[in-house]
């Protein structure tokens, strides 16, 4: 196997100077950074992925920076991804952001010293490194938390009608107080979600009332007679809460929640739920980065995947 020891000697370096050209660690001349891929491509040095992209212009990797990766949905978005993206002939570098601003940033830092030839992104709240990735001109896609901009492409959830439509199915089961418990603060898909049950209120004739809306049950309990829960955690906390409360759910409190769990047909009563086209998702993005790849001007998209009503008896229907 060839070694950067050779590289460096065939260009006429030392491996300190081919390292700096592999890895962009420090400015080389560009007569010398041309001797060294000169003898990267004549050596076929194939100890690092990265001297390759050097000279073939590309890694044939993806990266995916992405918050809890141990969550069941986003567990199953990576699967979709990895599975599109190797039917593609791409490698998946995947790290997780743990939905903080500076682990996002170092994330996306991480990626571009591996020097992969896209990023796929479900950015934090402040959406961090969404500049820098624009700055250097980094083929891009977020994922599933969608932002307001328009340059750059994203696919993800339908969340504001779909959430009306949990609200409406229980409106029309006769329905007038209904809460809702929400998602972290501050995400895309949380802020959305809210709109939806708002709208859903407005759709139905109901007032909107800014105390029926909480991050718990607690403070719902005797106030609401039917809730709206906004994801897989809060569903989770409303299930504990309802069990150490005694409310039985579908009986007492009428429940529906936007996100499908794999669990929801095991719970008593089993759960009405919106489920998202999570496969679909992931394909669309990795689709939708390698279109990018290929036409760095194409003009940018966004894709919305509407999920669908899922009706068990968590609502109360029979």
């Amino acid at each position: 196997m060839v070694t950067m020891k050779e590289v460096a000697a065939l260009a006429g370096v030392s491996t300190t100077t081919v390292s700096h050209v592999i890895n962009e660690t420090r400015a080389v001349a560009a007569s010398t950074r041309e001797r060294v891929l000169k003898a990267i491509e004549e050596t076929g040095y194939t100890g690092d992925a990265i001297a390759r992209s050097l000279v073939t212009g590309g890694t044939r990797s993806l990266g995916l920076a992405v918050s809890l990766v141990s969550h069941p949905y986003f567990a199953e978005l990576i699967a979709a991804i990895e599975g599109e993206a190797t039917r593609a002939g791409y490698s998946l570098v995947l790290i997780d952001t743990r939905g903080e601003v500076e682990s996002e940033q170092a994330a996306v830092r991480m990626l571009r010293s591996r020097r992969v030839d896209g990023v796929l992104l479900t950015p934090t709240s402040s959406s961090a490194a969404l500049p820098e990735l624009r700055r250097l001109g980094v083929p891009t896609v977020l994922v599933d938390r969608l932002t307001v901009a328009r340059d750059v492409d994203q696919v993800g959830p339908e969340n504001v009608q779909a959430t009306s439509a949990l609200v409406r199915h229980l409106a029309d089961l006769g329905h007038r107080r209904i809460g809702m418990v929400t998602g972290t603060p501050g995400l895309a898909t949380t802020d959305e979600r809210v709109l939806g049950y708002r709208l859903g209120l407005g759709r139905a004739g109901i007032a909107w009332d800014e105390e029926l809306v909480a991050d718990a049950l607690d403070p719902l309990l005797g106030r609401v007679t039917g809730v709206v829960v906004g994801g897989h955690q809060p569903l989770v906390d409303v299930l504990r809460t309802a069990r150490a409360r005694g409310v039985r759910i579908g009986a007492d409190l009428a429940l529906v929640t936007y996100d499908e769990v794999e669990w929801a047909e095991l719970v008593d009563p089993p759960l009405t739920t919106a489920a998202q086209p999570v496969e679909e998702i992931g394909r669309t993005a990795v689709r939708l980065l390698l279109a990018r790849i290929t036409d760095p001007d194409r003009p940018p998209e966004t894709r919305r995947l509407a999920p669908a009503l899922v009706h068990r008896r968590s609502c109360g229907c029979a």
